[in-house]
């Protein structure tokens, strides 16, 4: 099993929701009703892709990086409800 570490951008709809893409990686859009189930859709969609590219013999997107040892600052949003 391997993990890799990717960019994405999520933008909020006018129409609401939110949507996720990628320059890593062509294909990768998401969409959800909170960020945090976009970032969740995105990683079951980056992991389909990843998963295709693999099984068919393609190279992987060259700013796509391996988690191994990989450890960085990263900022998550947290909901609070008081």
């Amino acid at each position: 099993m391997s993990e890799y570490m990717l960019s994405i951008t999520i933008r909020k709809l006018d129409e609401g929701g939110y949507l996720a893409t990628s320059d890593t990686i062509q294909g990768l859009i998401a969409q959800g009703r909170t960020i945090s189930e976009t970032m969740e859709i995105a990683q079951d969609v980056a992991r389909k892709l990843i998963e295709s590219y693999l099984e068919h013999g393609d190279h992987l997107p060259e700013h796509l990086v391996s988690s191994t040892n990989l450890i960085k600052n990263v900022k998550i949003p947290v909901t609070v409800t008081v």
